[in-house]
């Protein structure tokens, strides 16, 4: 047998490597889904992104290049690397360009009123259609039980949640959340990608909304309260929270942040989950969804933004903040 100097290269002990990450798939770019691109895609990872149209690509693309040059004028990041991270991001309508994928990640973002959890499950089916045996199957998902999907899979062993939390950039966790059937194959291959995106895993036991949802949501929640009974306004409470206890912003910034209508699918999944009031969704939440006053992304929620900036709305809590309505 005559050996080559090929045989030898960096490139190809990779790729015969067992438990190596060479491609990461991604299902759905929105919000969340083009920030989780660019963290993988920062760590040398190629990325293949699948999203329902090319119109749709378009506009992810567009969006995309959007972020990045909000991060290299925020964030210190240079050109070169926009250039490099867009370089390893691909873009498809086609669930079968993810058969060379380590992982998959569902991260859709459906405008359904009601839970996304049938959407997801078909996701799922989707992707294993597509995947070899050994490629594990995730969901971003942070109110839906990893095993309530898995259950549709042939092979559910490969199934988990990686629950990543917004801005990526500067959190450093990502939540993972097993089956009880998920493989010691699937948690290893997770713990490695963890290491690979430079992010800490915390471990938690199957709970819909995890740590970070389930403590978030009567935090927002109780701020309606205060809103409502005039113990505060807007500003005086997100003030308390940001200077009082050093969190990043207060209650009504974050919730304008994650979008209101988003925030009440999460309320209502942990509602019908746990019966507990602590999650039912606020009176001036809903209000305001029906109002069309759902947050940062379209303008208007409890703050109005204009320009990137985050302007005081000085109405009446009864007229949601607005002058009139």
């Amino acid at each position: 047998m005559v050996e080559k100097l090929e045989d030898y290269a960096l490139g190809k002990r990779i790729r015969n490597t067992k438990g190596a990450i060479k491609k990461v798939g991604l299902i759905g770019g929105g919000s969340m889904g083009k920030e989780i691109a660019v963290e993988i895609s920062k760590a040398g990872i190629d990325i293949i992104l699948i999203d329902l149209t090319q119109n749709r690509i378009e506009e992810i693309k567009k969006l995309l290049n959007d972020l990045l040059d909000q991060r290299i004028n925020r964030w210190g990041m240079t050109s070169g690397d926009k250039k490099m991270i867009l370089s390893r991001i691909e873009f498809s309508t086609d669930f079968c360009d993810l058969e060379n994928c380590n992982i998959v990640i569902e991260c859709i973002n459906t405008k359904k009123s009601v839970s996304s959890i049938e959407d997801r499950k078909d996701v799922f089916k989707n992707i294993e259609k597509c995947v070899s045996k050994d490629t594990v199957i995730a969901s971003n998902a942070s109110t839906i039980l990893i095993a309530d999907l898995a259950i549709v899979l042939e092979h559910p062993e490969r199934a988990i949640g990686i629950h990543f939390i917004s801005p990526t950039a500067s959190v450093d966790i990502i939540e993972v959340n097993k089956c009880v059937i998920t493989n010691k194959e699937t948690s290893d291959l997770i713990e490695k990608f963890a290491k690979m995106i430079k992010k800490k895993i915390i471990h938690v036991t199957a709970s819909p909304g995890n740590i970070s949802t389930r403590l978030i949501i009567p935090l927002i929640n109780e701020a309606c309260e205060l809103l409502m009974e005039g113990v505060g306004t807007v500003n005086d409470i997100d003030h308390t929270l940001v200077h009082g206890f050093g969190m990043q912003m207060g209650p009504f910034a974050l919730a304008d942040k994650i979008g209101l209508d988003k925030l009440i699918k999460w309320m209502e999944g942990l509602y019908n989950e746990f019966g507990d009031k602590k999650y039912k969704p606020s009176p001036i939440l809903k209000r305001m969804v029906r109002a069309g006053l759902m947050g940062r992304y379209v303008g208007e929620g409890f703050y109005r933004y204009e320009n990137g900036k985050r302007l005081l709305k000085t109405g009446s809590v009864i007229n949601l903040g607005r002058e009139s309505l």
